[in-house]
């Protein structure tokens, strides 16, 4: 995705280029003529550049909160999961415990 934009920004600073480059060599008009020509294109260009900006950091931001939320929802997986063996094992635990003290009172009884 951005790197359609950036190549798109690249894009439009090379045509940017050479158009200022063919319109100079091509001018038929007065030098202050293709100085303002050319001073339009550049402004035009670079508000492309700054809209496009614009839309990449858009984009960003939303496939950072996009990630944001995806990450926030693993970790809440792995939390629940991990309380689930947490219980689990704290189960078997007490089971364990629970039959050690039945032998050891059977024990202490002999």
């Amino acid at each position: 995705m951005m790197g359609r934009t950036g190549g798109t920004i690249v894009a439009i600073l090379a045509g940017a280029a050479v158009g200022a480059v063919a319109g100079i060599l091509l001018a038929p008009d007065q030098g202050s003529k293709t100085r303002k020509r050319l001073g339009r294109g550049i402004k035009s260009g670079g508000d492309e550049i700054a809209h496009k900006f614009d839309d990449l950091k858009d984009q960003v931001r939303s496939l950072m909160n996009s990630k944001k939320v995806d990450l926030e929802s693993t970790i809440n997986s792995y939390v629940e999961k991990a309380g689930d063996k947490t219980e689990n094992v704290i189960e078997v635990l007490e089971k364990k415990l629970a039959e050690l003290k039945k032998e050891a009172k059977a024990i202490n009884t002999k």
